[in-house]
C-alpha cells in the first residue's frame, strides 16, 4: 500500500480518496468479513474517527467504492460510443467494458465479484445509477432492433443482460489468468468480443 502512505497527513477530499483506496486493497486482499475500520485507519494513517467523518461504516465504504466504479464505467462506455451504426456502437461499448475491467482489476472485483455475507443492501438510488450501464447496452440493442441491424430477442433488456454475461465471463477469465497461455491475450480478447457481438446481428 505504498501509495497510501502519502495520504497520512491528507484531509478532506484527499483523505476520502485515500480511505477508499485502502478499503479496496484490503477488500481484495483479506475479504469483506475481515475488513474493519481499524484496519483501514491503520492503512491510511488516520484515526477511525476520521473515517466516520466521511463514511457511516464499512458497508457505506463498500457501497461508495461500487458506486464510484459504476460511474467510472459509465463514463468509459459513453466515451466509447461512436454513435451511428448500432453494430459498431455495440462492439465499441463491449470493448470499452472489457478494457475497463482489465485495467481496474481490484475495482472490478469489488464491483462484481465480492460476496459479502452480511453487508447492507445496496441503496436503491445507487442501484439505479449503476443500472445505467446496462441501460446503455439495452438502448443500443433496441435501436439496432428497430433498424433491423440487431437481434434483441426476446427483449432488449434480456439481450443486454446476456451480452453482459458474456463480457463479464471474458473479463473474469482474463483477470483470473484461466485462459490457455498458448493464446495471445489481445487476439483472444478481440475474437471473444467479436463473437459476442456477432451473436446479436440480425
Amino acid at each position: 500500500m505504498s501509495h497510501i502512505a502519502s495520504a497520512r497527513s491528507a484531509t478532506g477530499t484527499d483523505l476520502r480518496h485515500a480511505i477508499l483506496d485502502a478499503t479496496r486493497q484490503l477488500l481484495v486482499a483479506d475479504g469483506y468479513p475481515n475488513l474493519s475500520m481499524r484496519k483501514i485507519a491503520g492503512a491510511v494513517g488516520c484515526s477511525a474517527t476520521s473515517i466516520y467523518l466521511h463514511f457511516a461504516g464499512k458497508d457505506a465504504l463498500v457501497h461508495a467504492l461500487i458506486g464510484e466504479g459504476m460511474e467510472t464505467l459509465h463514463d468509459a462506455l459513453t466515451a466509447a460510443d461512436p454513435g451511428g451504426d448500432p453494430v459498431q456502437r455495440l462492439h465499441a461499448m463491449s470493448r470499452a467494458y472489457v478494457a475497463f475491467g482489465l485495467a481496474n482489476p481490484e475495482l472490478y472485483e469489488v464491483m462484481f465479484q465480492l460476496h459479502p455475507e452480511r453487508m447492507e443492501r445496496f441503496p436503491a438510488d445507487d442501484y439505479r445509477r449503476a443500472r445505467r450501464n446496462l441501460d446503455l447496452f439495452e438502448s443500443v440493442l433496441a435501436a439496432g432492433a428497430e433498424q433491423g441491424a440487431l437481434d434483441a430477442t426476446p427483449t432488449p433488456e434480456v439481450a443486454a443482460h446476456a451480452l453482459w454475461t458474456a463480457l463479464h465471463g471474458l473479463v473474469s477469465l482474463r483477470l483470473a489468468e484461466r485462459v490457455d497461455v498458448r493464446l495471445a491475450d489481445e487476439e483472444f480478447t478481440d475474437a471473444a468480443i467479436a463473437r459476442a457481438v456477432r451473436a446479436y446481428r440480425a
